[in-house]
């Protein structure tokens, strides 16, 4: 009764709105809403486009918030409309739309899983996929983003499991490692990485994730093996983009240059491998290892003494392979990465060095400013120590570098 019900309202509905495409125009009409036609053309601007159906897309999501089901019975009926409502996706209430049509909220449909398993069997995911290609612009970038990442919160799902699978993961790191002068893509693109590796890191501000990083240290995350390893082919050209001696940008800054500065992409990157180190995976571990991914990353935190959501980031991926069951994870770090060393030379010199060769030059003056990683350094050296105490593994290497300390600070006072 309630089915026969349902599709009543929706032949009523569906008499009273039609979306069609004529002539390059996006022909939208809502009698029911008591609204006009509206045309936009489809080679029209994000921008322009916002503007002339910002008014008319708002009606839209609030209307489609009360009634999804009328609105779902006429995606299967009319699926082209998914097609151009995509294609809009850059404009913010399109987006909108598009985020509870994917089942943002779980509690719109009394048979979700039903609901997503048809989407799942559509070509929404592979449209709004490839919408992270570099031939889009930056604003296409972020909502379909978005809207992939509602759909890791929203695991598990049948439209999610698709998103996760290994052929999905693939055509996203193609999208973000293709050559282009915007990182844009790159950077959306991990993101869509990082909510499969973490769903619930997307739903949170980074500045939350930052204050959780510093005073919380989650458990593993489980994560699809099959996910973790589409992702681990595309480590090494990662790793190509982390290097900065190419880039000739130039930053002035209120304490000196950066030369280049670190940038978004960058800074995505290593968050990037933060997540990823977070899932325990060892094959994921065992590559990080092999392609210098780590040494590289603890590098860069020292690198750039003032970017503190890189140090975050850092510190995160040092607590990961600190806490790590597998020893090999340790031993590079301590070892290869030289942890111990490093930590004691920054406590040791906590002055900005002024060494031309380095991204970071501090301007001339007096005194160099002191390095703003300090804190982080202190936070680490105190987990060091910490963990030494119930891991024998870990203290010896801590009294190999004190011992090391002592005897180059008593050869250089002779």
């Amino acid at each position: 009764m309630k089915f026969r019900c349902a599709i009543g309202i929706w032949k009523q509905f569906c008499s009273g709105l039609t979306v069609v495409v004529l002539s390059g125009m996006v022909i939208c009409k809502v009698p029911s809403l008591g609204m006009s036609d509206v045309g936009i053309p489809s080679k029209l601007s994000c921008t322009r486009k916002t503007i002339i159906l910002r008014p008319w897309m708002t009606c839209v999501s609030f209307w489609f918030s009360l009634t999804p089901l009328i609105y779902l019975c006429f995606y299967q009926v009319h699926q082209d409309v998914i097609r151009q409502l995509v294609d809009l996706i850059g404009i913010t209430s399109i987006m909108e739309v598009l985020v509870r049509l994917v089942g943002a909220d779980d509690h719109m449909y009394p048979n979700f899983m039903d609901v997503m398993q048809w989407l799942a069997d559509s070509n929404l995911l592979e449209m709004i996929v490839d919408k992270l290609s570099p031939s889009s612009p930056s604003e296409v970038h972020a909502n379909a983003a978005e809207t992939l990442c509602a759909i890791t919160r929203n695991a598990p799902s049948a439209l999610a499991a698709k998103l996760s699978s290994p052929s999905f993961v693939a055509r996203i790191f193609g999208h973000a490692l293709e050559v282009s002068q915007s990182k844009s893509a790159l950077v959306h693109s991990l993101s869509v990485c990082i909510s499969l590796l973490d769903p619930k890191r997307a739903a949170i501000f980074p500045l939350a994730n930052s204050f959780r990083s510093q005073h919380l240290y989650d458990p593993p995350i489980y994560v699809n093996p099959e996910t973790v390893g589409a992702m681990l082919p595309k480590l090494g050209d990662l790793l190509m983009l982390l290097n900065v001696s190419s880039d000739e940008r130039v930053l002035p800054t209120s304490y000196g240059k950066l030369r280049p500065p670190l940038g978004k992409h960058r800074l995505k990157i290593v968050e990037f491998i933060a997540v990823l180190l977070k899932t325990g995976n060892e094959v994921a571990e065992k590559e990080l290892i092999s392609s210098g991914t780590i040494e590289r990353v603890l590098d860069l935190f020292f690198e750039y003494p003032f970017n503190n959501s890189l140090h975050h980031h850092v510190e995160s991926i040092i607590l990961s392979c600190l806490e790590s069951k597998n020893y090999a994870i340790i031993d590079h770090l301590l070892r290869d990465c030289n942890l111990v060393g490093k930590i004691l030379q920054a406590d040791k010199n906590p002055a900005i060095p002024g060494d031309s060769n380095q991204p970071t030059l501090p301007a001339a003056r007096r005194f160099a400013p002191r390095a703003g990683y300090l804190g982080h350094v202190t936070r680490i050296s105190n987990k060091l120590v910490q963990l030494g105490h119930g891991n024998s593994h870990i203290q010896a290497f801590l009294q190999v570098g004190l011992a090391s300390c002592l005897w180059l600070t008593t050869q250089v006072s002779v």
